[in-house]
């Protein structure tokens, strides 16, 4: 039985998901979000018991997507210096091929902002033009101007902290919040970047540097990733879901895993078919379809979602469905510090380094990159990761190491452009299937050798960083040469001016299905130097959501 009691179906409730929902609410629509993954409350996290470190978020083993890779690259013996390793454990990749790590993703009320940093990072400028300036990714279809008021409007909803003054990303108004102290690591660092000439400055985040809209300020736990208890971080659930439900115009079903758009005649999806916790198949209808899951979800759905009116895939007119796939270029490196700084306390990204963010700040190398202080996602904030990964010995030997040892990690991460190319895509796995009889999707990823430069780069600078901050001893380096492990991807239902060569338009329409927008990642054409997606997801929406609501007033829905 097909049900049509909504204006607006939203499917997925991260940041396009959430932001879409509190926007379309706002406007009067009457909105049903379809969250795959289940309502989290935060007395469910794992930081109050004694073995918080050993838990990640707790997540539940049937709410967790499935996907599959293609073959892997093989990796190239000239470049074993960016390979990942541990001084005690050795090479972490120890094969001759590329390793299929994770994607790091949730299903759950507030996606994948539940275990986010909460970096809040408008995109630079430039990196909207690289396709006419550079000739590489695509162009967007609207300015960083366009874009700013809906940055404003996000920065509000979730509370972010940021530093006074602007830069090449120019604010028509201040932060919600002033920005958090540098903790006394993250004070070495910039004491280091000064020494070379570099810039360190507060990271703008989304963890409230005191009281705001009745949640309270950090507790500086630095745990981000397993979970806010104290709801001071602006995950989607506690901000935008939450103000769209006051609305008394949202509804939200947890546990409802969207399998098929059905499309139908006058270039309209007529509905949408889920499967909820029971296994029990429903469908629902609406005006508008806004399809919010990720670069690697949303494709597959489209692509699923085959019949006599869409026979290549719902949105895939132009074959450009599931292409253009960016992941995350990444390089962690870890050291130790002779003073003790407590750095296992804190935020887990309190401050950025901008100078190479730009796409031409690299000497000879297309594409930005930022430098971060992050011992937190290096997941060195307790004793176990320090037992198993920082100090050596046996016995007493270890013991005195850790005493010696603990908290006096420095991590500098760094995040870098990532460029499309012909062997990174998104496909269906027809071999492998979902519990709802679904084809899977199947991640096809390439390091080329413009990434390979980048990441050159990005290593050398991570070190020198380091070594002026005054620590000694690298005992760890992580790297997206040797290892996929992305969080943020990007680009696969590319918007575009042309329908020739791009799924949706400059709101996010697609080119020929009336009523289906797109709202998360999979929409952009290049990926930023390095800025955490969710903000811009977030702006995109709202803005996505007004255009909507006009097209609704003049009847072009």
């Amino acid at each position: 039985m097909t049900q049509s009691a909504f204006d607006a179906i939203i499917i997925g409730s991260g940041a396009g998901g959430g932001a879409s929902a509190w926007g379309l609410a706002s406007h009067g629509f009457k909105c049903l979000v379809l969250e795959a993954g289940p309502f989290y409350s935060p007395s469910e996290y794992q930081l109050a018991k004694e073995s918080w470190e050993q838990n990640d978020f707790p997540d539940r083993a049937i709410h967790r997507g499935s996907y599959s890779f293609g073959r892997m690259q093989r990796l190239r013996p000239e470049l074993k210096d960016l390979r990942s390793w541990n001084h005690q454990t050795g090479l972490t990749n120890n094969t001759d091929y590329r390793a299929a790590g994770k994607y790091h993703h949730m299903r759950g009320v507030g996606g994948s902002t539940l275990i986010y940093s909460a970096e809040a990072h408008r995109l630079h400028p430039d990196s909207m033009m690289m396709r006419s300036r550079f000739g590489v990714s695509g162009d967007w279809p609207l300015s960083y101007s366009e874009l700013e008021p809906y940055y404003c409007s996000a920065e509000r909803i979730i509370g972010v902290s940021g530093p006074p003054g602007h830069s090449v990303r120019f604010r028509s108004e201040s932060y919600p919040l002033p920005p958090h102290r540098l903790s006394y690591a993250s004070t070495k660092i910039k004491e280091g970047c000064i020494k070379l000439g570099l810039t360190l400055e507060s990271n703008p985040v989304a963890i409230l540097s005191r009281p705001y809209d009745g949640r309270p300020q950090c507790n500086y736990c630095a745990n981000c990733y397993r979970g806010c208890q104290m709801t001071d971080k602006g995950s989607v659930d506690v901000t935008f879901i939450r103000k769209a439900i006051e609305t008394g115009r949202c509804v939200v079903r947890d546990d409802c895993r969207v399998t098929r758009l059905e499309a139908g005649d006058a270039d309209r999806i007529t509905r949408v078919e889920y499967m909820n916790s029971d296994g029990k198949f429903h469908a629902v209808s609406g005006r508008v379809i806004v399809l919010c899951c990720g670069a690697i979800e949303t494709p597959r759905l489209l692509l699923t979602s085959k019949n006599n009116y869409a026979p290549d895939g719902v949105g895939n007119e132009s074959g450009a469905v599931g292409r253009n796939f960016m992941e995350t270029i990444y390089w962690y490196s870890s050291a130790t510090h002779s003073e003790p700084l407590g750095s296992h306390r804190g935020i887990p990204v309190d401050s950025v380094c901008w100078d190479f963010n730009g796409a031409d700040s690299i000497p000879g190398v297309i594409g930005g990159c930022r430098f971060s202080a992050s011992v937190a996602e290096a997941d060195l904030v307790g004793p176990i990761n320090y037992a198993k990964r920082v100090a050596t010995g046996w016995g007493k030997a270890h013991k005195a190491a850790m005493r010696r040892l603990f908290g006096k990690a420095l991590v500098i991460v760094a995040m870098g452009e990532a460029l499309p190319n012909k062997y990174s895509y998104i496909e269906l796995n027809s071999q492998e299937k979902d519990d709802a009889g679904i084809p899977i999707a199947r991640i096809n990823t390439f390091i080329d050798d413009m990434d390979i430069s980048r990441l050159k780069f990005m290593s050398k600078t991570a070190k020198e960083i380091l070594i002026a901050s005054g620590a000694t001893g690298i005992f760890e380096e992580f790297s997206a040469y040797d290892t996929f492990n992305s969080s943020h991807v990007f680009g696969t239902c590319r918007m575009g001016s042309s329908p020739e060569d791009s799924v949706v338009d400059r709101y996010l329409r697609s080119h020929r299905w009336k009523n289906l927008f797109i709202a998360d990642s999979s929409v952009f054409p290049s990926s930023g130097g390095g800025e955490a997606p969710s903000l811009t997801i977030e702006a995109l929406a709202i803005r996505t959501a007004n255009h909507i609501a006009r097209l609704a007033k003049k009847a072009e829905l």
